[in-house]
């Protein structure tokens, strides 16, 4: 007879870790930035007098070069975390995109906006990597979970701020605001110490952060793009089906306009609602990948479902929205997994590194999807659809080929 899956009581305590409380927050802003500017694309984009057309290919030209920054700032900040230490990346991350995020709100040209977004994205790469390393290496390995749920289910509530600060005040102001919660954040960092489990090891005469050593054996690379693949379908949703939804709402026949940033704010609602749903469900059942796998085939069926939506009331897609936001709800889970799946002289490099190659995938993701909407015939629904499947069929095919990490002893050096 099956024994039923053993649990560990969550601990209130953990929400009082101050490890756990400053990456919480820091997510929080770094939430805020990363969806603002998909909410004020178009009043910012009209400002700098751009009309028709336009606001849709110069805003993912302005997204993908958001999107490079992150991929160079997490090589950038992964590596300073595993050879200086997790707090480095807390302060200097967060610095650069707060600082960046004022001068955005001052840009008056689409050259300007996209070298600040690019700085921006640099910024914005440092902080989830570090703060799953930082409480994922300092509460026990049994609740562990817990610490990474709370800090994706606070974190992703930075977008339903963003939401409602950019319809209280114009676009410039909603990027100040960012960059001032930032500086703000930077006054409770003093408060966090460094990973004991670093510690030990920068005592040591061992190699740190050698991003290029995962690509020189099989089985790292192997984990390392494994860990990569199971995020896309995330940012999938988040980048075209959200982003875009305004489109894609005229192209079914939703009864009703759609606004991109209310989609956000329904989108992160329900990703906020899923992170705490996916995190709770592992420490379940004991196993990061069977909460994945389920959240992948729930993923699945609502991106078949959206494309079902002809002639909705604007409301109803706005609801369906929110629960394809649940259905992408594992990030917290995606992330704790790559940073269990590596050792302490490279966990920072790739927990931070994972994420942002995964947002990254936008830019394949977005090139995929406008070459297929321009190919006659297909149109923007049946492209999305497409796209949507491909981004989940590679994400199960990886999940299928990685170990379990639940309960991982986390203390030991990976080989390099």
């Amino acid at each position: 007879m099956k024994s039923s899956p053993v649990t560990h009581s969550f601990s209130w305590a953990i929400l009082f870790n101050p490890a756990v409380i400053i990456a919480s927050l820091g997510y929080f802003v770094d939430i805020y930035d990363l969806v603002l500017f998909s909410i004020v694309r178009k009043p910012s984009l009209i400002a700098l007098g751009l009309a028709g057309p336009e606001l849709l290919s110069k805003g993912l030209m302005l997204l993908n070069i958001q999107m490079l920054g992150m991929l160079i700032g997490g090589i950038f900040w992964g590596i300073l975390g595993d050879k200086k230490g997790r707090i480095s990346i807390l302060f200097g991350s967060i610095i650069l995109y707060s600082l960046a995020n004022i001068a955005n709100g001052f840009v008056t040209s689409v050259e300007m906006y996209a070298v600040l977004r690019f700085l921006a994205g640099i910024g914005l790469a440092g902080e989830l990597g570090a703060g799953i390393t930082l409480v994922a290496e300092i509460l026990p390995k049994e609740t562990r979970g817990y610490g990474t749920m709370i800090i994706a289910t606070i974190g992703i509530m930075g977008a339903i701020l963003a939401n409602f600060v950019a319809k209280q005040f114009d676009w410039s102001s909603a990027y100040f605001i960012g960059g001032g919660l930032g500086i703000m954040l930077l006054i409770l960092r003093i408060f966090v110490y460094e990973s004991g489990m670093f510690a030990a090891v920068k005592q040591q005469s061992i190699e740190r952060g050698n991003f290029l050593s995962l690509f020189t054996k099989w089985d790292k690379f192997r984990r390392y793009v494994h860990c990569i693949l199971i995020g896309a379908p995330t940012w999938f949703i988040v980048g075209i089906l959200v982003s875009l939804s305004p489109e894609f709402a005229e192209a079914l026949g939703v009864q009703g306009k759609i606004d991109a940033g209310n989609a956000i704010a329904y989108c992160y609602a329900g990703l906020t609602l899923g992170d705490f749903a996916s995190g709770m469900l592992s420490q379940y059942l004991r196993s990061r990948k069977k909460a994945m796998l389920t959240f992948l085939l729930l993923n699945c069926a609502c991106i078949i479902t959206y494309f079902q939506l002809h002639g909705v009331d604007s409301q109803v897609f706005y609801w369906f929205i929110a629960v394809v936001g649940f259905s992408s709800g594992y990030w917290a889970i995606f992330v704790t997994i790559a940073a269990e799946q590596f050792g302490t002289n490279l966990r920072a490099t790739v927990a931070t590194t994972v994420p942002n190659f995964a947002r990254g995938s936008l830019n394949l993701i977005s090139l995929t999807f406008v070459w297929l909407k321009g190919i006659e015939g297909v149109g923007i629904n049946a492209a999305g659809l497409w796209v949507g499947m491909l981004c989940i069929a590679i994400a199960l095919s990886a999940l299928y080929f990685m170990s379990e990490t639940f309960g991982k002893d986390l203390n030991y050096i990976e080989v390099t």
